[in-house]
């Protein structure tokens, strides 16, 4: 069955807008990897910013079910999360955090690109604090904050370093933080 043409726009998008930021990529560069037209893009899209704002969208709910999913296999222990990190830290396409690196290509906070992305980070902490809660940790809402700012730092390190050690050492703090609250 032949890709729709909206789907391969979307993963096309998605594939050089991570691996080379979504300033650096045209519609151009799109169109031409992505074997679609111009009229079919403008049939899906009004514009790149309305393909920036679905890949986003569509990363958001594939990334949050590829953490539940790996936190379920490893076992269910929060602390996995930093597991899951790591493993995701030493794959080779691994650029960073696709929203984080939104917000800062796109600083404007109204943009709808920036809000997407920041709405991402609030249902990360929304997973994270059920994954506490289901380890009946006390306070799982506040630790999920704390575990969200530890998560994003220790990706913001891992692309610094270019090694999935800071996974490790997010998740040392994350269980003193995890033992002060069971």
């Amino acid at each position: 069955m032949p890709v729709k043409a909206r789907d391969r726009l979307l993963a096309t998008a998605e594939t050089l807008f991570y691996a080379e930021g979504i300033r650096a990529v045209g519609v151009e560069r799109i169109l031409t990897d992505s074997g679609v037209g111009r009229a079919s893009f403008y049939r899906h899209f009004a514009g790149k910013d309305d393909l920036v704002v679905a890949v986003l969208e569509g990363r958001d709910a594939r990334w949050r079910a590829w953490l539940e999913a790996r936190v379920t296999a490893l076992g269910g222990d929060p602390l996995t999360v930093f597991d899951a990190l790591a493993e995701r830290f030493a794959e080779r396409d691994f650029r960073g955090c696709a929203f984080i690196n939104t917000m800062v290509e796109s600083a404007d906070p109204g943009s709808a690109a920036h809000q997407v992305a920041a709405h991402h980070k609030e249902r990360v902490i929304a997973l994270l604090t059920r994954i506490l809660d289901d380890a009946g940790v006390r306070e799982p809402a506040g630790l999920a904050k704390e575990f969200a700012l530890l998560v994003d730092g220790a990706i913001v390190t891992a692309v610094r370093e270019g090694t999935p050690e800071a996974a490790h050492r997010a998740r040392a703090v994350a269980a003193v933080l995890l033992a002060s609250r069971t």
